[in-house]
């Protein structure tokens, strides 16, 4: 008899770099949230830790844009990955994807990366927050468990603005009634007319969450959704003296509105004070393009760059995402970054460029 059946299919596997996809199906979930699924064109595995995030390579406008987004499905589902994006008001992006992004059209993704995600902090207890279009993340790694019959408690407890907002709610309910593990709460915050709703209303708060959860001081806790909302939230178990090296945030967005106050204030004082003498300043070469800057002391690869004119592809801007990955061939570099790079490629000499900030002269192949 042959064993021909039993050979294995011939794939690649997915890893943190540059892929080009196709997008192969496009969900209505909300009246204003879709799902875009895509698949590679020869068979990829998508492996990835359930929480990370991929970064798309747009053209919007004859101009080149880079936006992150969690995966919303699971790795259980190996030959396709999804992100759902809500259409957000004046934003340029989920605007253009909404109104452009179609099945058979093809794009760029970088990824996947994130240290937000439920295989680094392995528990029997989780609980799980979201908040709004927050809830991607966290419904990847309960698809995850719940496709895996992994042996975890789950306590799903989702805020949304009406019931109509209710991403995923169908499927969440399914699984719920399907598992014993599963317990699921939802808050809305309003309902409109002839809108039925008999849950829990409001905002989330102490007695909810007791009421929801009891031992919520036991469990990991995983948090994704606008900032007031996680701010709320880390108030709230930090007030209960929760240890909180067993809370997890997604931390990529938008540059705080403080952080953008404190940069504009820091610049301002420096244009003020007296320049960097030319000796204290590091040289920044750029070989593949025959350019070089001297900087100041703190600023970083990426700004260099900029000054010369020269675009790196950035997306998050806080070392998450890995968009900005150069290579350094000569020169050391003090890098804070947050997952966007794995150790091998550091051993290599790649660096981040939004985070790398030279402690000398730097030579950088770009």
């Amino acid at each position: 008899m042959s064993n021909d059946f039993l050979n294995p299919v011939t794939t690649q596997t997915w890893s943190n770099g540059r892929h080009m996809v196709r997008c192969v199906k496009v969900i209505q979930e909300t009246w204003d949230v879709r799902t875009f699924c895509f698949m590679a064109a020869q068979p990829v595995l998508f492996f990835f830790k359930p929480g990370q995030f991929v970064t798309l390579e747009l053209e919007i406008d004859d101009q080149p844009v880079m936006r992150s987004y969690t995966i919303s499905s699971s790795p259980s589902v190996p030959y396709s990955f999804s992100i759902s994006v809500k259409r957000m008001p004046g934003g340029k992006v989920s605007n253009w994807l909404h109104d452009n992004l179609q099945e058979g059209q093809e794009l760029a993704v970088h990824g996947p990366v994130g240290l937000f995600n439920a295989i680094d902090f392995p528990a029997d207890k989780v609980l799980l927050l979201s908040g709004g279009v927050g809830i991607t993340p966290v419904m990847s790694m309960a698809r995850w468990f719940y496709d895996t019959n992994a042996n975890v408690d789950m306590v799903f407890v989702h805020s949304a603005r009406t019931p109509k907002d209710v991403i995923f709610h169908r499927e969440l309910e399914h699984m719920a009634a399907r598992i014993n593990n599963f317990s699921l709460h939802i808050i809305c915050e309003k309902h409109g007319l002839g809108e039925a709703w008999s849950g829990y209303r409001g905002y989330l708060n102490q007695k909810m969450l007791e009421l929801m959860t009891p031992d919520f001081m036991e469990r990991e806790i995983f948090c994704c959704g606008p900032t007031p909302y996680m701010n709320a939230v880390k108030h709230l178990l930090e007030s209960n003296g929760f240890d909180m090296q067993h809370y997890h945030e997604e931390s990529f967005g938008a540059t705080p509105p403080e952080i953008r106050a404190e940069v504009k204030e820091l610049a301002a004082e420096a244009a003020d004070a007296e320049p960097v003498p030319v000796a204290d300043q590091h040289q920044v070469a750029f070989v593949a393009t025959g350019k070089s800057i001297r900087i100041d002391p703190g600023e970083t690869v990426h700004a260099a760059a900029a000054k010369l004119g020269l675009h790196i592809p950035k997306a998050c801007g806080m070392g998450i995402c890995g968009t900005c990955k150069v290579m350094k061939t000569a020169g050391e570099v003090s890098m804070e970054h947050n997952g966007g790079i794995t150790d091998e490629d550091v051993a290599e000499g790649y660096i981040l460029s939004c985070c790398s900030v030279p402690q000398g002269d730097v030579v950088i192949d770009y």
